[in-house]
């Protein structure tokens, strides 16, 4: 079967398993994709960028909340 690989690092999970530090710094920070024998097995992410999506996601709700507030404009030249 295969799989589309969303990502732009992969390692096997036997390089998992071995060293799974050294292969989480192959992902740069971003997603790898673990095969076991060449299948799409998972993901692995560093925790980095589990923030980074957690940030974008409060970012999100931030921007709504700030959107259905009413706003008041006021010039610097009027005061």
């Amino acid at each position: 079967m295969s799989y589309q690989i969303l990502s732009a690092a992969a390692a096997s999970i036997t390089e998992l398993k071995r060293n799974p530090m050294d292969t989480l710094k192959k992902g740069n920070r971003s997603a790898i994709a673990i095969l076991k024998r060449n299948d799409l097995a998972c993901y692995c992410v560093s925790p980095y960028y589990i923030a980074l999506s957690e940030d974008a996601e409060l970012n999100r709700i931030a921007d709504e909340r700030m959107a259905s507030l009413d706003r008041i404009s006021i010039s610097l030249d009027t005061l």
